[in-house]
């Protein structure tokens, strides 16, 4: 069991000083032996963990995403009305990407264009979170909450693309400002848009000629 636990701990060193130099260097331009010696470790021992470059940088947003469905879960219970629920739901992922900045660029830079990414074991971690911010639409349209006559799938791909958009460019720019600062306007913002609209007030003397 000690052993096992070392493992498990060198493991994760690997990997968050991989997602560090894949953050700064790019994936391409990274080799195995950059990573080692800055993990403290040789090439040897490394591929011990991970048979390829390209299995190692696949390995890195697992423990994250499990991380955050699980901190979302706990929270989640705790929370009442879909709209709040989609609120902490990408209030927290936003979170998680400011605190996580290396694991960030490796998912948003890197990975998120990479076709090989879709069918492993980490990007069925992150289709688990995807069902989460679903389960909180379908919440809101059944309770009327959110607009019934938005599609579901275009609703999810707004509001996490334009929380996509806000991380990317405060990576790009190098992290300038305080990412959680633009979260309220976005979601004022995507809040206009998933809302039901209330409806207007008949005219009391146009309803009683038409009910004559």
């Amino acid at each position: 069991m000690v052993v096992k636990k070392k493992m498990e701990a060198r493991k994760k060193q690997i990997l968050a000083v991989a997602a560090k130099v894949f953050a700064e260097k790019g994936f391409q331009e990274t080799t195995i032996s950059e990573i080692a010696k800055a993990a403290g470790a040789s090439d040897a021992f490394v591929y011990e963990y991970f048979s390829t470059k390209e299995n190692l940088l696949f390995s890195i947003p697992r423990d994250h995403m499990q991380k955050l469905h699980e901190d979302l879960n706990f929270h989640l219970k705790l929370v009442r009305g879909a709209v709040n629920k989609l609120h902490a739901t990408l209030y927290m992922q936003l979170l998680y990407y400011s605190e996580n900045p290396d694991f960030t660029a490796v998912l948003l830079l890197i990975l998120k264009n990479n076709r090989k990414f879709i069918d492993t074991d980490a990007h069925k971690e992150i289709r688990d979170y995807l069902k989460i911010v679903d389960r909180c639409i379908s919440e809101g349209v059944e309770s009327g909450e959110i607009n019934a006559d938005i599609d579901p799938y275009y609703l999810r791909a707004t509001l996490i693309g334009s929380l996509e958009h806000i991380v990317i460019n405060w990576l790009l720019r190098g992290k300038p400002e305080n990412l959680m600062d633009a979260f309220e306007p976005m979601f004022e913002v995507c809040l206009k848009l998933i809302q039901k609209k209330p409806e207007a007030p008949g005219c009391p003397l146009l309803c009683q000629k038409m009910s004559t």
